[in-house]
């Protein structure tokens, strides 16, 4: 439906099971279309081992907004090891994407998307990259999308007659955030699987969060001469 983005996440094991999940985006805002359990965990609750920067009041929010949607996915891959092999298909409206990884770099990609569109006001700062998803990313592909999203937020700014800050520092800032709550989420993720495949899933997307605030600047001195033709007086 126009009114909706579609990601697909296809994941098939050696012994032939296979899970499906059917990820449905709110095209005008990308919110997560989500129907959430009925019978919510006691790890899902906002006050359990809540993050230390997390703006969201307990009056208000019973639930940790990342955890009540990502709770059916944790259920799923909670007796799985993060080294297990499978194979990863993603389906979005342009392309199919797929690769034989690990259950952990499986995962990463699907729980990036689910952290960055549920309602957490921290990592929907990234919530722009999810409308072009690159599941499997590389380092310098990461970057080059992030410092993208981030040099277009300065454009609406300025046409919207706002401040635009065009260093990398607030690109950096949104990081930092970012990685607290990744290795906050970790500790609540502990309590939730039995196995270790959801936690270092989490872990993959800390370490890319953690290389952004050290590499961008070095990453985009190495891809400066490709922009050569548009660096001309």
């Amino acid at each position: 439906m126009d009114n909706e983005i579609r990601i697909v996440y296809i994941y098939k094991f050696k012994d032939g099971t296979t899970k499906h999940f059917d990820l449905r985006l709110d095209a005008s805002n990308l919110l997560l279309i989500a129907k959430q359990p009925e019978d919510l965990p006691l790890w899902a609750m906002l006050p359990f081992s809540k993050c230390s920067i997390c703006p969201l009041s307990e009056k208000d929010h019973v639930y940790c907004p990342i955890a009540a949607n990502f709770a059916g996915i944790v259920e799923e891959f909670k007796n799985f090891l993060s080294h297990e092999r499978v194979s990863v298909t993603v389906a979005t409206e342009e392309r199919f994407y797929g690769k034989e990884t690990t259950v952990q770099g499986g995962l990463s990609p699907l729980l990036g998307i689910i952290m960055t569109t549920g309602g957490c006001p921290i990592m929907e700062q990234l919530k722009p990259m999810v409308r072009f998803h690159l599941p499997f990313a590389s380092l310098d592909e990461t970057i080059f999308r992030g410092v993208t999203m981030h040099l277009t937020a300065q454009y609406f700014r300025h046409q919207d007659g706002k401040e635009a800050a065009w260093s990398l520092d607030g690109l950096q800032k949104i990081y930092t955030e970012v990685g607290q709550v990744n290795r906050d989420f970790a500790n609540r993720m502990r309590a939730a699987a039995k196995k270790d495949a959801n936690v270092n899933a989490l872990v993959n997307l800390d370490v890319f969060a953690s290389m952004m605030t050290l590499a961008a600047e070095d990453t985009l001195s190495r891809l400066k001469p490709y922009f050569s033709a548009l660096l001309k007086e």
